[in-house]
């Protein structure tokens, strides 16, 4: 992938609560109609295209029609299988992030003329090891607590050595807060990107165990009760 040229202007998938991240890998569900065209485009050229999330604060204002965050990520198609009923079922991967520069057309699906951006490493290698071990810490705490976890990720997440690549999966994968994840794909320094999710991470914990503290001996199901 760091050799594939990104096009000024590709399709885009606007959802809810969807934030999508470089390296990360994305499943998604075809049906329609419009993006079932846009899929037939993308794969019979580049591949390529981009998935923003709906920015809820806009939603409300005069002539807006779903209307995206202004950074989101373009995504190069690595499988796709038609099903009998016409929708595809797909895998996307992550490529860059990009800046939303302007809605080109809207029909017969959304186009996007898009800018790339480029992560800041912000710190030096071993600033940024301390920050990945800490992130790696507090997700296996927070799992030891009971948040639920993708099976092996954390172990995953151990093998990956690219500070940049680390720190998107990880927060693709593992923070539940579309509005926080919003944030962490705008923050184009890696240092600052861990050090927020880290910090996340800790409030967790911290509402984990105080959860914990104020039911006592009940078991969830009898929480009602405390």
């Amino acid at each position: 992938m760091e050799t594939l040229e990104l096009p000024e202007t590709v399709p885009v998938m606007t959802l809810p609560n969807t934030v999508f991240f470089p390296q990360s890998l994305l499943p998604l569900h075809i049906f329609e109609p419009r993006y079932r065209a846009m899929l037939r485009d993308v794969l019979a050229s580049n591949r390529l295209f981009a998935v923003a999330r709906l920015d809820p604060a806009r939603t409300k204002q005069a002539g807006a029609i779903e209307p995206p965050h202004r950074i989101a990520s373009v995504g190069i198609v690595r499988a796709c299988q038609e099903t009998d009923d016409g929708t595809s079922n797909l895998l996307l991967q992550g490529v860059c992030r990009v800046e939303i520069r302007d809605i080109v057309r809207e029909l017969p699906y959304r186009l996007i003329a898009v800018r790339p951006l480029a992560s800041v490493i912000g710190g030096n290698h071993t600033q940024l090891e301390i920050m990945r071990l800490e992130v790696l810490r507090l997700l296996n705490l927070r799992r030891r607590l009971g948040t639920p976890a993708p099976k092996g990720m954390t172990r995953f997440l151990e093998t990956i050595e690219d500070f940049d690549t680390f720190a998107d999966i990880a927060v693709f994968n593992l923070c539940d807060d579309p509005g926080l994840k919003q944030r962490l794909l705008e923050e184009l320094d890696t240092r600052r990107r861990l050090q927020l999710f880290a910090a996340q991470l800790k409030a967790d914990i911290e509402n984990h165990r105080l959860r914990r503290k104020l039911q006592g001996r009940i078991s969830d199901d009898d929480i009602a009760l405390n």
